[in-house]
C-alpha cells in the first residue's frame, strides 16, 4: 500500500513512536505547526473521518484519549491543547488516512482559517 501512515504503522518507515497499541499509534508530525505536534492514527486504512462507520465509532474515542494521554506525558494537558481532524482535501486532509493532530506547548491562535 503507498499510504505513508500504514507504512508507519507497519514499521516499514522509521518514526519516533510517542504511543502504540494493537490499534492505536501516535508519532510526530514531519513538519510541525507547533512546538507539540503529533499524529495520531488507527492502524487500520480508514480513508478519512468521513468513512468511519458504527463500528468503527470507538477508534475516534480512543485516538482522543490517546492524545489525551500524550499531552499529559507532554506537560500540555493543564496549559492546553487543540485536536483537530480534517477530511478531504478542501477540509486540508494531506494524507487520505484518518488522523488526529494534537498541537500544543505555544499559545496557538483563536480561530479555524
Amino acid at each position: 500500500m503507498d499510504c505513508i501512515f500504514c507504512q508507519i504503522a507497519d514499521g516499514k518507515v522509521p518514526s519516533e513512536i510517542f504511543y502504540q497499541d494493537k490499534e492505536i499509534i501516535a508519532f510526530p508530525d514531519i513538519h510541525p505547526l507547533a512546538p507539540i505536534h503529533v499524529i495520531i492514527i488507527p492502524k487500520k486504512h480508514v480513508p478519512s473521518i468521513a468513512h468511519i462507520n458504527e463500528k468503527d465509532l470507538s477508534l475516534i474515542g480512543r485516538m482522543v484519549n490517546v492524545a489525551n494521554q500524550i499531552a499529559e506525558n507532554k506537560g500540555i494537558s493543564d496549559r492546553g491543547y487543540r485536536l483537530v481532524i480534517n477530511c478531504g482535501k478542501e477540509g486540508g486532509q494531506m494524507v487520505p488516512h484518518l488522523h488526529l493532530h494534537l498541537l500544543g506547548g505555544k499559545q496557538l491562535a483563536n480561530g479555524l482559517t
